[in-house]
């Protein structure tokens, strides 16, 4: 759990908004953890894990600064993917500052020319964030920091491990310095604005990718159905796992419904340890060819309709 300090008097609180970008799997969601304290964001080897934007709350001394984990940025092809990509750049709207991370370990760099390019000329504070540093040899790293300082847009520079936290303290409180004074916009003890029904459809989302790995194919979702607290204090949470194709029912449920079990056990397991109380967890699953075109299920996932 983070740590919390005594709430400073609002007069010496600042308070702001830090956008973080970058490509898929570039390490954005393990990074806004990492500053927060706790897990807000799930994470995933498959690449686009983040869909929807979703703020994580860290503090630091007197400042409160707000991340936004967005999408990773990528050239968008279907109705999702848009929704996606306008989701990730709606993050770094008037944001006071926007992080780029790049995952330091990929030696070609192309893909990153059109991010350059959208953030050339944008008035924000731009760093430059060099994620995945323990697995990178130094002089590499020096290299590709410099090439991707050359147009001189970015005002400075960190190398970090997200992962082994590695450099993040150093850029959390270079972030707590930049936040414009002002009174904090969540209270001391709040670690992110997703509701507990959309982050408790994420923690399942998390451990169907987890478990399942390249089995099931990027478009399936969780869709949240119900989220009640029972008398007694624990939490009933009913949630329909989303599939496109009925020949991917199998892969979900596994042999005697083992597979779908184990998803629902681990997901169950981390929602009690994240909320403090017993879950009871329900799945099912429900194959829904369009689901990808549903506004519906766009809503419900915390994504913006796109045309």
């Amino acid at each position: 759990m983070i740590d919390i300090v005594s709430n400073p008097a609002e007069s010496e609180q600042s308070c702001g908004l830090v956008a973080v970008i970058g490509a898929p799997n570039a390490g954005k969601s393990t990074l806004v953890n990492a500053l927060v304290g706790q897990k807000v964001a799930i994470v995933s080897a498959k690449a686009q894990t983040t869909r929807a934007r979703l703020m994580g709350i860290a503090l630091e001394g007197p400042a409160q600064i707000i991340l936004a984990d967005t999408p990773g940025l990528f050239q968008p092809k279907r109705r999702l993917d848009r929704a996606m990509v306008n989701a990730a750049w709606e993050g770094a709207s008037e944001a006071d500052a926007i992080l780029l991370v790049v995952d330091a370990r990929k030696k070609k760099r192309e893909y990153l020319e059109p991010i350059l390019a959208s953030l050339a000329g944008r008035p924000e504070r731009k760093f430059l964030v060099l994620n995945k540093v323990d697995a990178t040899p130094k002089e590499p790293l020096l290299v590709m920091a410099e090439e991707l300082s050359g147009a001189g847009q970015f005002d400075e520079v960190f190398f970090v491990s997200a992962l082994t936290g590695d450099g993040v303290a150093e850029l959390k409180t270079r972030l707590a310095g930049l936040m414009p004074q002002g009174p904090w916009h969540y209270p001391e003890d709040q670690v992110s604005d997703a509701s507990e029904r959309l982050l408790a459809a994420e923690i399942t989302r998390e451990q169907l990718y987890r478990q399942l790995h390249d089995e099931l194919p990027y478009d399936s979702a969780v869709r949240p159905e119900s989220y009640q607290h029972r008398r007694d204090g624990s939490v009933e949470i009913h949630q329909q796992i989303v599939i496109a194709r009925d020949s991917q029912r199998g892969i979900v449920l596994g042999k005697g419904g083992a597979k779908l079990k184990a998803i629902g056990e681990a997901a169950r397991k981390e929602l009690s340890d994240l909320l403090g109380a017993k879950v009871h967890l329900f799945l099912h699953v429900k194959v829904e060819e369009n689901w990808a075109d549903s506004r519906e299920i766009y809503e419900e996932i915390g994504l913006d309709w796109v045309k």
